[in-house]
């Protein structure tokens, strides 16, 4: 069983920034690869980033590439989503992932890849 902890949401100005953390415990971070997503009010969730169980691999949107980074650090047990020139429509509950499937990660965008999910963080942009 995995737990998973996400902080930093909040309430910013359009082109500031925010970081957001997930915290995991219940099994060795560096077993699970980690994914976030991010759901607006009346859409579906979407993929944000991904980042592979030793970080060497990375994958973004590309409604983010370019102003959103993930990071991980395995010796916190912390996946980070450090997120910059935020604008309104990256307005959403923020939920982080993990994934204990295939080492390939091939289906880092999709939600089924996922077996644990936290209970979201809400990023409001205002404009």
């Amino acid at each position: 069983q995995v737990q998973l902890v996400e902080s930093g949401g909040g309430l910013v100005q359009v082109g500031n920034s925010l970081r957001l953390s997930c915290a995991a415990s219940g099994r060795t971070f560096s077993t699970y690869a980690m994914g976030w997503f991010r759901q607006a009010p009346g859409t579906e969730r979407e993929f944000v980033a991904a980042i592979s169980r030793n970080g060497g691999r990375i994958y973004y949107s590309d409604s983010v590439k370019g102003r959103f980074t993930i990071s991980r650090d395995n010796a916190k047990n912390t996946v980070y989503l450090q997120m910059n020139s935020l604008k309104p429509e990256d307005t959403a509950v923020y939920y982080c992932a993990a994934s204990l499937g295939s080492y390939s990660f091939s289906n880092y965008n999709l939600q089924n890849e996922y077996d644990y999910w936290g209970q979201g963080t809400q990023v409001t942009v205002s404009s």
